[in-house]
């Protein structure tokens, strides 16, 4: 075997549109990766992929593939970013299933999150995005139950302890004020697992809605949810300033509220207990008593306005009061 062609083993996986590098780590480690035949466990194996046979599973992946695919997909909620999911449930796959190539989800957002994601089978470059060190800038908007005050956006702002670290926003800022709920944009550089869930938790505010609507210069601006669009690896590295030039974050066009001149919706503070049935754990089980109570009020309702006398749904059609014809005979 050459050595200038060797390549290390989780790498020529990723390239091969498989996972990502990290993830391929996890597939050798657990001894689902055969190299010609023989179970492979071994991180600092190296596969020269024009003679190796490398398999996943038990199935054999190309590992001259060379077309690299750049995706950028508006995910839906209640949709898993994953490849596939076990329970059956649908994922970001089902959305790109005219795309020939392998790809897989360059981080994630959670099954109730939506928005921006990206798809490719360039571990290389989906390494670079997801490392911490290049910065990139994640732009959110979130719409959370009840209204914002000055101490409550401080609170937001201030960060939170996760992994041992303390992380906080770029920037956390109100761009739309509703009867009963609000809506913030919030601007990430750490990129921690479910960072914006956690700040709110912390501050015992609850989300209704997360939506990551740009990362750097990308945007979803105009496209549908579950609509995807393909990019090239030139476009992904200038939007995303990796290619060592001055990046151009995006900006919407949503002015910020002033609190301190406006001053926050009237109505419940959005850190009152009241919100807590709606948070993550609860929240269709929520939904679904909120439904059935206004069902019962809706009955209630009739059977104040009609009584005894007419009950549409034990009255025959033939029985039921005609309506007055507006016309003169």
């Amino acid at each position: 075997m050459s050595k200038s062609r060797e390549i290390r083993l989780q790498k020529v996986i990723a390239d091969c549109g498989v996972t990502s590098r990290r993830k391929a780590e996890e597939l050798i480690c657990s001894g689902r990766v055969k190299v010609n035949g023989e179970i492979c466990d071994e991180l600092g194996t190296k596969v020269d992929p024009t003679i190796d046979v490398v398999a996943v599973d038990d199935k054999a992946i190309d590992t001259m593939q060379t077309n690299k695919v750049y995706i950028m997909l508006n995910k839906p909620r209640s949709v898993m970013t994953t490849v596939s999911d076990p329970e059956g449930r649908k994922t970001v796959m089902d959305f790109c299933k005219n795309v020939p190539e392998r790809i897989y989800p360059v981080g994630r957002l959670d099954y109730l999150s939506e928005g921006l994601l990206l798809l490719t089978n360039d571990g290389e470059l989906a390494n670079k995005i997801m490392h911490p060190s290049f910065n990139i800038t994640k732009v959110y908007e979130v719409k959370v139950f009840g209204a914002i005050n000055e101490n409550i956006l401080k609170g937001l702002r201030s960060g939170v302890q996760i992994e041992n670290t303390h992380v906080k926003p770029k920037s956390v800022r109100v761009i739309k004020q509703l009867p009963n709920k609000t809506w913030l944009e919030f601007r990430l550089t750490d990129g921690k697992n479910r960072e914006i869930r956690k700040i709110c938790e912390a501050n015992n505010i609850v989300i209704d809605k997360l939506k990551r609507v740009a990362i750097e210069n990308l945007s979803i601006e105009g496209m549908a949810p579950g609509k995807y669009t393909y990019l090239t690896k030139k476009e992904i590295i200038s939007a995303l300033g990796l290619d060592g030039k001055l990046k151009g974050e995006f900006f919407s066009q949503k002015k910020s509220i002033n609190l301190k001149l406006k001053g926050p919706k009237t109505g419940v503070l959005a850190n009152d207990k009241t919100f807590n049935g709606f948070k993550k754990d609860t929240y269709y089980e929520t939904l679904k008593k909120i439904k059935e109570k206004k069902k019962l009020m809706i009955e209630n309702a009739k059977k104040e306005a009609y009584g005894d006398r007419y009950n549409p749904l034990k009255v025959s059609k033939a029985e039921r009061p005609k309506k007055k014809s507006n016309y003169r005979k």
